[in-house]
């Protein structure tokens, strides 16, 4: 079944302006993130009253109906910027809202997604500080208490934690590990709801501006309707399905700063003269060039293919985890050599190569590491080896 998505000739009006938005009005502010670490409050207004906390939850509930080619190309384009302001968006968009469209009930969906769409800021809690993709080490537990829940443990790594109103977070409601996760729910928590703190930001190598942070819940009592889809054991599954919009935004991400690096590194190869020619004249310079904007468009390539299949209802995680691999290594590889070419002004912070380099570094990580998907990857094409084999 495809997904229709917003009407094209408004979608491609909207890229346009955001282009523009993101040229005129986004980059100019970069220098005051770094200084600050944060994003102004009148930047995120814009951002709210533009829709781009909505851009894929459905109409009805005050969103822009994006289908996922659209919201990926949306990511690419607006994270030609710093990542802190696909940060801000994504976990709402790609996550949460992913994780309520696919598993929540219709009375969870008409609370929550108009309020995410208007811009209600949400974080997604998985990893723990013993436990990230491993959900069998999972130590958050959700007992039942009457006719609702007391969840009790820590989330690690947090995106978004110090300015969410609403955090899904997966938990036991098993202690025993189950076949197929079942032992993992996932919840729905208020982060006003007595119980549930937030320690203090982490400091990182670089995403200036982006901010991550531990919760911590102790005896967080929750309503019976705070579990997702009103079903226990679900949580993981929902939480995998709703990685797969997450990877694909992370590459898109990744696709699009290893082009704001690259066009850099363009200029900076033009106005830069060494033997009294620019340094774009030498060819091993050109190599490096030409090298990023293959690979560039190979990631373009892979992005284009993820999403045409994701809307066409195909299953495409193994595909997804692919081209998260590929883009965010791509990435790696891109501001790598921009470092290169700007030379040694490339180690300094006044420049910004520096600052690609290290904002990069993330996006081999988060969302599942490189080492995992291939994993996964490797997993799944010898179970369809062995399906084929009969």
């Amino acid at each position: 079944m495809s997904t229709p998505g917003m009407d094209t000739d408004v979608f491609e009006q909207f890229i346009e302006q955001l282009h523009r938005y993101v040229r005129e009005r986004l980059i100019p502010a970069e220098r005051e993130i770094i200084e600050t670490d944060r994003i102004p409050d009148e930047i995120l207004d814009e951002m709210r009253d533009m829709g781009l906390f909505g851009l894929t939850m459905p109409e009805e509930f005050g969103g822009a109906g994006m289908n996922v080619t659209q919201y990926a190309q949306t990511i690419r384009t607006l994270s030609y910027a710093m990542p802190a302001f696909r940060s801000i968006i994504s976990i709402n968009i790609g996550m949460v809202c992913s994780a309520l469209k696919n598993g929540g009930t219709d009375a969870q969906k008409a609370e929550w997604l108009p309020r995410l769409a208007a811009g209600e800021i949400a974080s997604f809690g998985l990893t723990e500080p013993g436990s990230g993709s491993d959900s069998a080490a999972m130590q958050t537990m959700a007992v039942r208490s009457g006719n609702g829940w007391v969840l009790n443990g820590t989330k690690r790594y947090i995106t978004n934690a110090p300015f969410a109103k609403v955090a899904l977070i997966m938990a036991r409601t098993s202690k025993e590990a189950l076949p197929k996760n079942a032992h993992v729910s996932a919840f729905l928590v208020p982060m006003d709801t007595p119980g549930v703190s937030v320690g203090k930001s982490d400091k990182k190598m670089g995403q200036s501006g982006s901010h991550i942070a531990d919760i911590i819940m102790e005896d967080v009592h929750l309503p019976a309707d705070a579990l997702l889809g009103d079903t226990e054991g679900r949580g993981f599954v929902t939480a995998m399905q709703s990685l797969d919009n997450g990877r694909i935004s992370v590459g898109a991400a990744a696709t699009g700063y290893a082009r704001r690096a690259l066009d850099s590194a363009l200029r900076y190869a033009n106005e830069r003269k060494a033997f009294g020619e620019p340094i774009a004249q030498f060819q091993l310079i050109q190599q490096m060039l030409a090298d990023s904007e293959i690979e560039i468009y190979a990631a373009e390539s892979m992005l284009a293919d993820v999403t045409a299949r994701a809307d066409r209802g195909e299953n495409v995680l193994r595909k997804a985890a692919a081209f998260k691999v590929f883009a965010t290594e791509m990435c790696g590889r891109v501001v790598d050599r921009v470092v290169q070419v700007y030379g040694g002004a490339g180690y300094l912070a006044e420049y910004d190569a520096e600052r690609f380099f290290r904002d990069a570094r993330i996006y081999r990580i988060y969302e599942g590491t490189t080492q995992i998907l291939q994993l996964q990857i490797a997993k799944h094409m010898l179970r369809e080896w062995k399906a084929e084999q009969g």
